[in-house]
């Protein structure tokens, strides 16, 4: 340990003990005295749920629309045709198409955050599934990206809504901004994400639902939130 640097050894020093538990103003206003990075950092929230999604009972998955946005600019791609695709470009689409998306795609341009489609083009669509699902971008009702309000999906997914979706072990993560935000606007969007994955608690459920939640930047270190004080916890 002797050959810490001084910024370590500061950083040590601030944290303490490792398994302290902190308030969510507290570790947002750490995280942001801690920043190293030359870029501006996300802040990262992590949740511990007491559910096993691989029971269909358990499953928590959903989207949220942080009032902060992320920060981040989130590429779209829509499919459809004639009134709908006129309207998914006007509202900021990336990219609008058909049977050329689909074979654009097929050819390996993946790079979006969000896929969208009207509800008539999920025969194109679901010809994608081996390519889109395991990069979780397949359009899906449930999620409304299926939707024939093309135009109001797409202003969503540029403004801010950001899907959530738990992880075999019971762990959701989610981006919730960058620390160049205010303290005030991270925690708006903290308490958002929380909101919503509390909303989302499944029937199959056992126990105690949020066990533990951590928060975290792009470079600094995991912060333990203490969860009495979360809505839910």
């Amino acid at each position: 340990m002797a050959n810490l640097s001084k910024k370590q050894k500061s950083l040590t020093e601030k944290l303490g003990d490792n398994q302290q538990l902190y308030s969510i103003n507290d570790a947002i206003k750490l995280l942001k005295d801690l920043k190293s990075a030359k870029f501006d950092e996300s802040l990262e929230v992590s949740l511990n749920l007491g559910v096993d999604p691989r029971h269909a009972d358990q499953m928590v998955r959903g989207m949220v629309s942080l009032p902060s946005g992320t920060g981040k600019d989130v590429k779209v791609a829509v499919f459809a045709r004639g009134d709908k695709a006129e309207a998914a470009l006007a509202a900021g689409a990336d990219k609008v198409g058909a049977e050329d998306l689909l074979e654009d795609m097929q050819a390996g341009n993946l790079d979006y955050g969000r896929v969208i489609a009207t509800p008539d083009m999920m025969g194109i669509v679901g010809r994608l599934g081996k390519v889109l699902g395991p990069k979780g971008l397949m359009p899906n009702p449930k999620l409304g990206t299926v939707t024939p309000n093309v135009a109001d999906a797409v202003k969503a997914a540029k403004s801010g809504q950001i899907e959530f979706r738990v992880e075999k072990a019971g762990i959701i993560h989610g981006g919730i901004g960058k620390l160049s935000f205010s303290d005030e606007a991270l925690r708006a969007n903290f308490d958002a994400f929380v909101d919503a994955i509390v909303k989302a608690k499944p029937s199959g459920a056992k126990g105690k639902y949020l066990r533990k939640v951590g928060l975290s930047s792009s470079m600094g270190p995991g912060l333990k939130i203490d969860v009495s004080e979360v809505h839910g916890g």
